[in-house]
């Protein structure tokens, strides 16, 4: 089965690659980095494409020929781009991506969404969720171009799976961490649980987001599913309710049961139910208390 990465050249499509092979997956990588003209390194894919995702001919070239479409490509935060510009990339690309795939006879689109979609993570008029940990229920009120327009990805493929035959899965991946992040991001907030970030202390490690999405590409679920896809814990094991309420003015939101006192303030139940998904990896595998690297 050929499988078609986009974005492979980011944080998550560099260990994704190499995963989907190891599965034993045929693998296109698609990316807007230059190609490596000599042979390409271990892990990465011989078929490698650059190709510009915001435009329908090369989306089209680039998802002709393969069964399945992991959709990374994106600008991952509304912070560093003009609004227009992270809106306007975000969502063409994944219209263009969706297109392609409903015309080639794509089986599956794995759709890469954001936890951000509810919208108060980036909130120009700041707002609490309503409840801890969120789901998949969850209201949808974003502000920002970067939520909004992986919000409306997830429309598009509602509306793709009543019109062709393509099923679709989205995955709301938390802030992803990997070897090389762990320290540099989370080190902080291990240390001192002020330092705050606006998903409340919740991440994911990279390895464990690839395992998910190899779930989703094998799965045969119908129609379109959207999936949180977090850590079990918090950053630093800080417990969730004592943190939200005196680091984050957490007064007002309501806190459903947890499974254990650090839990992440994302719920992955759905995932774990309907995908069969279970992380098995943790900050405390990469970083001591003190939030400094393992050696």
């Amino acid at each position: 089965m050929k499988v078609l990465v986009t974005g492979s050249r980011g944080k998550v499509g560099r260990a994704l690659c190499p995963r989907l092979q190891a599965a034993g997956y045929d693998v296109r990588a698609t990316d807007l980095a230059v190609p490596n003209w000599d042979r390409a390194a271990p892990g990465e894919p011989e078929d490698y494409w650059q190709a510009d995702l915001t435009d329908a001919g090369s989306a089209d070239a680039v998802v002709r020929g393969c069964d399945v479409v992991v959709h990374t490509a994106a600008i991952p935060q509304p912070t560093h781009n003009p609004p227009h510009v992270v809106f306007g990339n975000n969502l063409l690309s994944t219209f263009n991506v969706l297109e392609a795939a409903i015309t080639s006879g794509v089986r599956r689109l794995v759709n890469f969404s954001s936890e951000t979609v509810p919208g108060f993570i980036f909130a120009q008029r700041p707002f609490k969720p309503e409840y801890l940990p969120i789901d998949e229920e969850h209201p949808i009120r974003p502000q920002d171009a970067y939520a909004t327009a992986k919000w409306f990805g997830e429309l598009l493929c509602d509306r793709a799976v009543e019109r062709s035959d393509v099923r679709c899965t989205s995955i709301r991946p938390c802030w992803v961490q990997d070897e090389g992040s762990y320290e540099r991001n989370l080190g902080p907030i291990v240390r001192d649980p002020s330092v705050t970030v606006g998903n409340y202390c919740s991440y994911v490690d990279v390895y464990d987001l690839c395992d998910a999405v190899v779930l989703a590409v094998e799965t045969d679920l119908p129609g379109h599913e959207v999936f949180y896809i977090a850590s079990p814990d918090t950053i630093g094991g800080h417990p969730l309710v004592e943190t939200v309420l005196r680091e984050y003015d957490g007064e007002g939101i309501e806190f459903r049961e947890l499974p254990r006192e650090d839990a992440s303030a994302i719920s992955t139940a759905k995932a774990e139910r309907l995908l069969g998904w279970k992380p098995t990896r943790s900050w405390r595998d990469y970083l001591d208390d003190d939030g400094r690297a393992r050696t």
